[in-house]
């Protein structure tokens, strides 16, 4: 992965504004800048060339913007909507994407489990999840909103085998699998995770 200066002023801008909300509003529970770094940045960044370059993103519970904000850098020919349920983060989020000028992303209120919060189903090229709920039940929310063709993006601990033998029934009911598997340790961490692509046949 390649990151040009265009990139990595944006992630600095993103950076410093994140740490001075986090000291009045809960937006992440990271301890120092460093955490925001390894934990939420570059974590948020590891699937990002498996990415396409053009169609339509969803972050599925964002929080303070992660990854969605990150692959939307990375990848800025992504149509990204991320969907956040909490009014402060969604104030945050908004914020951030007035004051790093991104096109083409906006912010949607809602659940993913709540039929009111999307426009429609079979929507999205790829969708992310990071720490949103179990393997399995995430897919399940998922699936119905992905496009055929389209790709599901979960971050996944060491424990990658049991999470996805959870989801072998729910990966039949929606025709999906397992595309690839990219295992990653991140600086000063000993637990390995991975992330997952999973494709919508």
């Amino acid at each position: 992965m390649i990151l040009k200066e265009q990139h990595l002023n944006l992630f600095r801008a993103y950076l410093d504004e994140l740490w001075a909300w986090n000291e009045h509003v809960n937006i992440t529970g990271a301890a120092t800048r460093e955490e925001v770094l390894t934990n939420l940045f570059l974590d948020s960044l590891i699937p990002g060339p498996y990415l396409p370059e053009t169609g339509n993103l969803l972050d599925v519970g964002s929080g303070g913007g992660f990854p969605g904000i990150p692959l939307k850098i990375y990848r800025p020919g992504l149509t990204t909507d991320l969907l956040e349920v909490k009014s402060k983060r969604v104030s945050f989020l908004k914020h951030i994407i007035r004051l790093l000028r991104l096109k083409e992303i906006r912010v949607v209120r809602g659940r993913i489990d709540s039929s009111a919060a999307l426009p429609e189903k079979d929507l999205y090229d790829v969708m992310t999840a990071r720490a949103l709920a179990s393997p399995r039940q995430t897919l399940l929310w998922c699936a119905p909103c992905l496009q055929k063709g389209g790709m599901l993006v979960l971050f996944l601990g060491s424990d990658v085998e049991a999470g996805l033998a959870s989801c072998k029934e729910a990966l039949d009911q929606y025709s999906m699998a397992v595309e690839k598997t990219i295992p990653y340790l991140l600086p000063k961490k000993k637990a390995r995770r991975n992330a997952v692509i999973i494709r919508k046949l």
